[in-house]
Parts: structure tokens; C-alpha cells; sequence
């Protein structure tokens, strides 16, 4: 064996070593919180959480509502940043690269640099403790990144599919439509599962634009929870046994939406 290949054995031997040290390193928060979630009752801390409501906020209603905000959240980024993308690669207009490179700068901006506008435009539409007052300026944060990832994609796309298109006397809506969007279907669901996870584990908006305890979110429930329990044994198994429950969805998201952030993100890279 010579000594290039004993040397590429040894390299992924250690990579190994490092990704299996790395594991553990990330698994010892999830069996520690396990371990402290089933301190005293058991399994009951679990189960007690979907028969008793903590502090009025019943634990199965707290995922409707996150659904409910990641729903809007989704589905308003997808549908303005596949239009946008598809507007600033292939339609040629006065001003195009302006309007893109202008929507891209407010990837700069962070969310909390438009608080105080943003409440004041809230209270003003009546949208307190309404879906729509956290799924919106979730949206308008997201956007940005909607527009870049989509018109990435959209470069990819050949133009020669748009000129058979418009051959057959099809209008933009139909090249949208009929020929895009089957295309670029990987890159809208990778936006998508983006989208939900992003909206999930979001905190700062629900606190500030939900007060109804009915309307928490499953993010926010994790200090709802925390306020409500009192520093008992059992009170803290059952917090703990809320922090795991509360995160059983963002895993579950992540493990099957990886392969399609992972061919989203590289579906644009590589232009033919």
C-alpha cells in the first residue's frame, strides 16, 4: 500500500474521530434533558403536560399556533420571493438591478432596528393578537433571502425554455406557472422548510404581539412555562420534560427537511 492511500486511511480515521467526538458533544444537552425530564414521575411528566395546561396554556395548542403563524409566514415569502426572482433574472425592465440589489441590502437590517415602527404600524392595523401580526414582519425579514435564493435559482434556468415558451405564444404568467415553478420546485421547498424552521424557533415577535395567553406559540410557551412553574423537583422535571416536548417538532423538521435545504441551497450553485 503505498503512502498516499495509508495517508488518506489516516485522514478518515480522524475525521471520523472528530465527527464522533463532535456527536456526542451535541447528543450529551439532549440525554441531559432527558435524564432531568424524567426525574420523579417519569414518563407522567411527559403525559401530565397534554392533561393538565401550565399555567391556562395547554401544551398541543401552542403547536396549532405555531403552525398556524409558520403557515402564513411560508407561504407569503414563497409566493413574493419566487415572483420577485423570477421578475429580476428573466424580465428586463428599467431598473431592475436597482430594485434587486436594494431588496438584498435589507438583509442587513436586523429585526430589531424596526421595533418601534413596526409596533406603532401593528397597533395602527389592529393586528395585536392576530396570526398575521407575527407572520407578516417574519415575512418582510425573510424576503430578502427569499429573493436572493430564487433568483439564484432562476440563473440556472436556461433562457432557451422561456424563448420555446413565448414561440408558443405563452404569456409570463404561463412561463411562471407551467415552466418555472416545476423547475425550481427544490429551491421552493427548501424556502419552505427554511420558512418553518426559522418561523418555529422565532421568540421576539410572538412576545411582543401576543398577549393572549390562547394565542402563544411553542416558543414562547418555553418561558410561559418557565414563569409559571414554581422551583419544586417535580415543577423542574416537568419544565424540563416541556423544553424537549416544545422541541420535538424544529428536530423533526430538520431531520427530514436536510437533504432538501442541502439540494436548495446547492440547486443554484452550478450554472451549465
Amino acid at each position: 500500500m503505498t503512502d498516499g492511500a495509508l495517508g488518506l486511511i489516516a485522514r478518515r480515521r480522524r475525521d471520523r474521530l472528530i465527527l464522533a467526538v463532535m456527536a456526542i458533544a451535541f447528543l450529551f444537552p439532549l440525554y441531559s434533558a432527558m435524564t432531568e425530564a424524567l426525574r420523579g414521575g417519569g414518563l407522567s411528566n411527559f403525559t401530565s403536560l397534554f392533561t393538565r395546561p401550565l399555567g391556562g396554556i395547554a401544551i398541543w395548542k401552542t403547536y396549532i399556533n405555531s403552525l398556524i403563524v409558520d403557515a402564513l409566514h411560508a407561504s407569503i415569502v414563497v409566493s413574493v420571493s419566487t415572483m420577485a426572482g423570477y421578475a429580476f433574472s428573466k424580465l428586463q425592465f428599467a431598473g431592475r438591478n436597482l430594485f434587486y440589489y436594494g431588496s438584498i441590502l435589507f438583509l442587513a437590517i436586523p429585526g430589531t432596528a424596526i421595533l418601534v415602527p413596526l409596533y406603532y404600524v401593528t397597533h395602527q392595523a389592529h393586528l395585536f393578537n392576530n396570526y398575521a401580526g407575527v407572520a407578516v414582519p417574519e415575512a418582510a425579514l425573510t424576503i430578502p433571502f427569499g429573493v436572493l435564493l430564487m433568483r439564484n435559482f432562476r440563473d440556472n434556468v436556461p433562457d432557451a425554455l422561456i424563448e420555446a415558451a413565448i414561440v408558443d405564444q405563452a404569456d409570463h404568467w404561463q412561463i411562471f406557472t407551467k415552466v418555472f415553478l416545476p423547475i425550481a420546485k427544490p429551491a421552493v421547498v427548501n424556502l419552505t422548510v427554511l420558512c418553518f424552521m426559522w418561523s418555529l424557533q422565532d421568540f421576539l415577535w410572538p412576545v411582543i404581539f401576543f398577549s393572549d395567553p390562547k394565542k402563544t406559540t411553542a416558543a414562547q410557551a418555553v418561558q410561559s412555562f418557565h414563569a409559571t412553574l414554581t422551583e419544586s423537583p417535580i415543577d423542574a422535571a416537568r419544565y424540563d420534560a416541556s423544553l424537549v416536548v416544545l422541541a420535538v417538532p424544529a428536530v423533526l423538521l430538520v431531520i427530514f427537511g436536510l437533504r432538501f435545504i442541502t439540494g436548495g441551497l446547492t440547486g443554484g450553485a452550478v450554472k451549465d
